[in-house]
């Protein structure tokens, strides 16, 4: 029989030593629980060997003995049944032979990405099937683990026992699986609404460095279960048939590529390469995407603004509508496309690790902080510029800022499609100079007629009904452009 040293050992009542078997005292399972403890702090994974040498008598190969490998489960059935009854397989009274360490050193890079998740307000907690002091030389080797002095049980021996001491000075936790089940058996009566039941686990959980030790399937769920009752969201790993439950239960179940296949079926997503790091950097292209998301919604957002702002002016002061419809579809449709979609390729930024975890509940992609930003910083700035932009194109035209107001409402001149402007003509291409042309109802400022018009040969409003033509005057520097109006 192999196993567990803890396991095996109580079912030993002899020690090989050199070939002979003696009885198994107290000083040789001292020294056998010494080695353990020294082989564990190793960082090794600690089996023990025992076995039993079958009565013929008793075990007899014709008839063939028939075991139960039920047979003996405590030490209560050995005094009571007879080892002669046909069918029972003895689990007691073994022989050891020793103990046997593996070396099974943690991947390289596993401290580091630990490291990264601690920056990242990610808590990695430690649930394993070794012994308490192989999980805990293991955890401080990745950095789950940074103070090994300051784990609680360690400073319980030192304080002499001393609970609240040795609770107030940890910061680390090394639980045994055997200790989680006497503690939950103690409640187990008790209503699943009692807010008072699983108290311990979550003040476990509390502690900034956690590692289960011997754990069970069973005792894997109540540790994601009260993981999640304290409000995390969690993640499992495994790969074995043992894993499964915790696997299903977890908010995100991530099983190893070359795992169990019950696993692989309980899990939401494989990890392939078997690494850890792997996914630290999935969270970390997690965040970049969600960060992105938000800079394309919040640039796409920005142009609501700037493209509502001149219709809003349009109807309170009745200017000329600075932007068309059709020219808000070639913004929307034209050149906002492309510089949305590259949002998608920007590199993370430097403090994308070491950002707390955002809340499920409450930070969305769409957030206040997202439209204030979009609506009112981004989209205020867009807009001023904006319109600045078409006062000084229009102010540097001959037409002030303050000549806009109601001036939609005002009949104007409806140019003659030969008014084209040409730099290189007589009277600057005007061909129309001088003579009559007629009045349109009212000014089409958005009129495909007027696109290809310089505003210099309009006939530009100066009363409520009186209208002149516009001359050159190349001696008056008063007025932009050289333009003095009659």
């Amino acid at each position: 029989m192999k196993g567990a040293p803890e396991r095996i050992l109580n079912r030993c009542t002899k020690i090989l030593v050199n070939g002979v078997a003696k009885p198994f005292d107290d000083i040789a399972r001292k020294e056998v629980n010494e080695a353990n403890d020294q082989l564990g702090r190793l960082g090794e994974r600690v089996l023990a060997f025992a076995r039993y040498e079958l009565e013929p008598e008793i075990y007899t190969k014709s008839p063939a003995y028939e075991f139960d490998v039920k047979g003996w489960k405590t030490w209560k059935d050995v005094q009571e049944r007879d080892p002669s009854i046909h069918g029972w397989f003895p689990m007691y009274n073994l022989t050891l032979v020793g103990l046997v360490s593996l070396n099974d050193p943690p991947r390289v890079g596993v401290d580091l990405a630990v490291e990264k998740c601690r920056h990242a307000g990610i808590k990695v907690i430690m649930v394993t099937g070794d012994q308490p002091p192989t999980a805990a030389a293991i955890a401080a080797k990745v950095n789950i683990i940074t103070r090994p002095d300051l784990e609680y049980f360690t400073l319980l021996d030192k304080y002499n026992g001393d609970h609240e001491r040795a609770w107030n000075d940890s910061q680390a936790i090394v639980i045994h699986g055997d200790l989680l089940a006497k503690k939950h058996a103690l409640e187990e009566n008790m209503d699943d609404r009692d807010p008072e039941k699983g108290r311990f686990l979550t003040e476990w959980i509390s502690k900034p460095e956690v590692v289960f030790a011997r754990t069970t399937p069973s005792q894997k769920l109540l540790i994601v279960n009260a993981c999640q009752k304290s409000g995390y969201i969690v993640a499992v790993t495994g790969d074995g048939v043992n894993d499964s439950p915790a696997i299903k239960q977890a908010d995100i179940g991530i099983a190893m590529g070359s795992g169990s296949d019950v696993a692989k079926n309980a899990a939401d997503m494989l990890l392939l390469d078997d690494n850890f790091c792997s996914i630290v950097n999935g969270v970390e292209q997690g965040r970049v995407v969600f960060d992105n998301l938000k800079k394309s919604i919040t640039y796409t957002l920005t142009s609501n603004i700037p493209e509502l702002t001149p219709f809003l002016t349009f109807i309170i002061i009745q200017c000329p509508l600075p932007l068309s419809t059709i020219l808000i579809l070639c913004v929307d449709l034209g050149t906002d496309f492309v510089p949305a979609v590259s949002f998608a390729y920007e590199e993370p930024e430097l403090d994308i690790m070491e950002r707390m975890p955002r809340n499920a509940k409450y930070d969305s992609l769409v957030t206040g902080k997202v439209i204030f930003h979009a609506y009112f910083t981004n989209g205020f700035v867009s807009s001023f510029v904006a319109f600045y932009t078409w006062l000084h194109v229009l102010n540097d035209y001959g037409i002030r800022p303050t000549s806009l107001l109601f001036l939609a409402l005002e009949e104007g001149y409806y140019p003659d499609e030969r008014d084209v402007y040409d730099s290189d003509q007589p009277n600057f291409g005007n061909t129309q100079f001088g003579k009559e042309s007629n009045f349109a109802e009212s000014l089409f400022w958005d009129g495909n007629t007027d696109s290809e018009l310089d505003i210099r040969l309009f006939y530009i409003f100066r009363g409520k009904e009186r209208w002149t033509k516009c001359r050159w005057d190349p001696n008056d520097e008063s007025i932009p452009r050289f333009w003095r109006f009659s």
